[in-house]
């Protein structure tokens, strides 16, 4: 009985071993599926690439996939609650004619407004990703790379996003204090659309100034849109 015994015991330890080595080689082939996956369709691509994985790749990556989520979530957040609202939101805001300026005040103001919102979004979606990334256990082949991919894209466009925002408040801020301006001077300017015709030279000087300044913050933002384009095309 103790001979049988052992000779269980040792079956059952050798069956262990197996099952624990089958185990280690399958986490490994993962592994490589995910560093492959990182390395070829993201990092080697110029730009932002953020592919939709398959049925088969999720498979392959195992446990692996949940990690590759943290940085699908974070674009699928950005796009739905940043991207395509800011869209709107500056369609909203635009401006086309001194006019506008003076009649589509609220406008502007609400514009703005979203705006900060939009960058109160961005910041929480960014947050979540961080948390999730720290809750990530990854051997140090794997992390040096899903690190490079997290930065380039999470990271990067993250932080060159933000810097549309200050740009665009500052265009939105000054549009209103023009429209102000105006509303304070309405005795002394005249609109007809794209015409303007103020009897005070002292206003009709202040509006100039105003008005280029509004320009160059305009040209803030072609500056911080090209960079954010640069990004995320790669060029």
């Amino acid at each position: 009985m103790a001979l049988i015994q052992r000779t269980l015991g040792v079956v059952l330890l050798l069956a262990l071993g197996f099952a624990l080595t089958a185990c280690g080689n399958k986490e490994a082939e993962q592994r490589t599926a995910f560093t492959t996956f990182l390395q070829t369709r993201i990092l080697d691509k110029p730009g932002v690439h953020v592919p939709k994985l398959t049925d088969a790749e999720k498979a392959s990556f195992g446990d692996y996939a949940q990690h590759y989520a943290v940085i699908t979530d974070f674009n699928d957040g950005m796009n739905k609650s940043i991207s395509q609202p800011m869209q709107a939101i500056m369609a909203k805001g635009g401006l086309r004619s001194i006019g506008d300026i003076v009649t589509r005040r609220d406008d502007l103001q609400t514009a703005r407004e979203a705006m900060a919102a939009l960058r109160g979004a961005l910041d929480q979606q960014l947050a979540t990703a961080e948390t999730a990334r720290t809750k990530l256990k990854q051997p140090d082949d794997l992390k040096a790379v899903y690190d490079k991919a997290y930065e380039r894209t999470v990271s990067t466009p993250a932080s060159t996003f933000k810097e549309v925002f200050p740009a665009v408040d500052a265009v939105f801020g000054h549009g209103l204090k023009i429209a102000d301006y105006i509303k304070q001077n309405s005795s002394k300017i005249q609109i007809s659309g794209a015409s303007v015709q103020v009897s005070d030279p002292a206003v009709q000087t202040r509006l100039n100034e105003m008005f280029q300044q509004l320009g160059s913050q305009s040209a803030a933002i072609n500056t911080a849109q090209r960079k954010l384009q640069a990004v995320l095309r790669g060029s």
